[in-house]
């Protein structure tokens, strides 16, 4: 073997290291995240469809209450990241505290908002009266728990740009379980119902919460960064994000009007796509773990001027995600008779997944390198493109998932109104990431 030909296979077992050295705790840290739903889900399910219907509505509102301000994760990831590939720590762990101190300011906002529209954000997806009640209640209590969640977020950011994965990996642990162990007692134990899941749910976000800034407190007062809120940092922060903001709105609004579809087919098939859009999620966090590798990886070696390390880097992503994504969509293909039981025992919502997670399994490849391109580009600080690609999206997949009902379709259909806006996806962001003009390097983009 030549030296020209052995230096490839050395960078790429270096850039496998480090991928999987970030990436393995993140996965089992974006993992915990969906189960929290998907646990809900199961127990929530075997109190009737009505309540499984009723928590499908809330819990999609919830998500997008919360998920329009992922940015406070990423954004916080790139921006710590390229500081500690400038050797920085104290700027780093300050830029990861402006991050905080905006998430408890718009989660103060957000209650305000929801508390009291939670009965009219419900009738805007249509569901049945019983299904209604159910939703209204679940929303209005989980929703106490948001300013912790935007909290989990930033404090996640943080860590994840100090290159440390293996912190939040344990506290989604510890969240996870604190969460099943609530739900069972609330929800059955103490006879709460769909309340006592809502409450088991912001008890244990609230400690996760709880736990990250004791973590991140203890690295700014051994860096010697400052606790106090700074309003220039947090306004630059909100700035920064603004990009992210309008690329997450635009995909919650995909996912919100995938919802609003499937409740107007009728309550089998809102329960039915609850289902498959928590194992959706789920393995959307799957993948998701290379791109956070990515996020923070890429950002370094951006912020120590190394482009051509960035470029490597996001090649070898896009291999790991291809291969993620086959196995995935076989491992789906194999559990769809094992999972679906899991949560429910109606057999018209069984009937209506089935199909539904067929198609889900076939977009995995396409979901592995849309997710990985995502990450590369948010590790880029390349924001105001990701808001256009998303908005285009969008654009494309509205009118193809309105026209399913119309036009006689079911839930199977509606998934693959889905994977084309995956397909969508990744055509805007592969054409991104061959123009190259995402690679800007410095500590600040």
């Amino acid at each position: 073997m030549t030296q020209a030909s052995a230096a490839p296979k050395a960078d790429r077992r270096r850039h496998d290291r480090e991928i999987i050295a970030l990436a393995v705790p993140a996965f089992g840290a974006l993992v915990a995240e969906p189960l929290f739903v998907m646990a809900d889900s199961a127990i929530v399910g075997h109190l009737g469809t009505a309540q499984l219907a009723g928590l499908g509505v809330a819990s999609g509102l919830l998500l997008t209450a919360v998920s329009v301000f992922v940015f406070l994760a990423y954004a916080t990831t790139a921006a710590v990241a390229r500081r500690v590939g400038a050797d920085d720590l104290p700027a780093a762990i300050r830029q990861g505290m402006d991050g905080i101190w905006l998430a408890l300011i718009l989660g103060a906002a957000v209650i305000a908002v929801v508390l009291p529209a939670a009965p009219a954000l419900v009738d805007l997806f249509g569901p049945s009266d019983a299904a209604a009640g159910y939703a209204v209640t679940y929303l209005r209590i989980a929703s106490l728990g948001i300013p912790a969640m935007l909290v989990v977020l930033a404090a996640t950011g943080v860590l994840r740009g100090l290159q440390d994965t293996r912190t939040p990996l344990y506290v989604a642990l510890g969240g996870f379980i604190a969460n099943g162990v609530l739900n069972v007692v609330l929800v059955y134990g103490a006879g709460f119902g769909i309340a006592g899941s809502a409450w088991g749910t912001v008890i244990a976000q609230c400690g996760m919460a709880a736990v990250y800034l004791f973590v991140v407190v203890r690295g700014a007062r051994r860096h010697g960064a400052s606790l106090r809120p700074d309003a220039a940092g947090i306004r630059a922060c909100a700035q920064a994000g603004v990009p992210l903001l309008v690329r997450t709105l635009s995909l919650r609004a995909i996912l919100l009007i995938a919802t609003a579809v499937a409740a107007r087919l009728g309550d089998a098939e809102v329960a039915a796509h609850q289902i498959v859009l928590s194992l959706w999620n789920f393995l959307s966090f799957a993948l998701d773990a290379i791109a956070i590798a990515g996020q923070a990886i890429i950002a370094r070696y951006l912020g120590a001027d190394d482009a051509e390390g960035a470029r490597a880097v996001c090649r070898r992503m896009v291999q790991w995600g291809i291969a993620s994504g086959v196995v995935l969509g076989l491992l789906v293909v194999l559990a769809r008779p094992l999972f679906i039981p899991l949560f429910t025992g109606d057999p018209a919502v069984r009937n209506a997944a089935l199909p539904a997670l067929v198609v889900v399994a076939l977009a995995q490849p396409i979901c592995g390198i849309v997710f990985v391109l995502d990450g590369v580009l948010m590790g880029a600080g390349d924001g105001p493109y990701l808001a256009w690609a998303m908005l285009i999206t969008l654009a494309a997949f509205a009118p193809v998932a309105l026209l399913v009902p119309v036009f006689g379709g079911g839930l199977t259909a509606l998934w693959g109104a889905m994977t084309l806006m995956m397909m969508v996806r990744m055509l805007t962001l592969w054409l991104r990431s061959r123009s190259g003009r995402w690679i800007v390097t410095g500590a600040t983009r």
